[in-house]
């Protein structure tokens, strides 16, 4: 079935992992579901062009953070993941599955972080092994864990991670 735009959710989505150059990672509490704790995510608007458009626009409207599109990481990777029954509703009827594309930013250090209290009540810095434990959903804690493995490979390489 055609969704039409507007009426439903798109079933597309980002997922951005936000980090430092020391390996700590950003962390939000989600509003509505408080024990759900998270990177950046959002779903693609029917009038977003790509998912690299849908980053940069939930990066700024959860964190209040505006970057260049060059300064996203774009990891050229989807994860395909069926929605929880209670969201199914948002979406044209029949669609059970998202697809989430996968990006990540590096920053200096730890800026200064606004949240849009509509979506989220806290965030937290913390090493990415620790964000895995604490995220909720699989594709998150999936990313978080490669993005560790890849800065402790380049580490050994000498060079980091995540850049470019």
């Amino acid at each position: 079935m055609q969704a039409e735009p507007g009426r439903y959710k798109r079933p597309e989505s980002v997922l951005v992992v936000v980090y430092t150059r020391a390996g700590q990672a950003l962390m939000l509490r989600r509003a509505d579901f408080p024990e759900f704790w998270q990177s950046i995510t959002g779903s693609m608007e029917w009038t977003d062009a790509t998912p690299l458009a849908t980053a940069l626009r939930e990066l700024r409207e959860e964190t209040g953070l505006s970057v260049a599109p060059e300064d996203l990481h774009d990891w050229h990777r989807s994860n395909r993941y069926i929605l929880f029954p209670h969201w199914r509703h948002k979406y044209a009827p029949g669609t059970v599955e998202n697809t989430e594309h996968v990006f990540s930013l590096e920053l200096a250090g730890e800026p200064a972080i606004v949240l849009n209290p509509a979506e989220h009540s806290e965030h937290v810095w913390m090493s990415l092994a620790g964000a895995a434990q604490l995220a909720f959903s699989w594709t998150n804690r999936d990313a978080l864990l490669a993005l560790q493995r890849a800065r402790e490979g380049a580490a050994g390489e000498g060079h980091a991670a995540g850049s470019g």
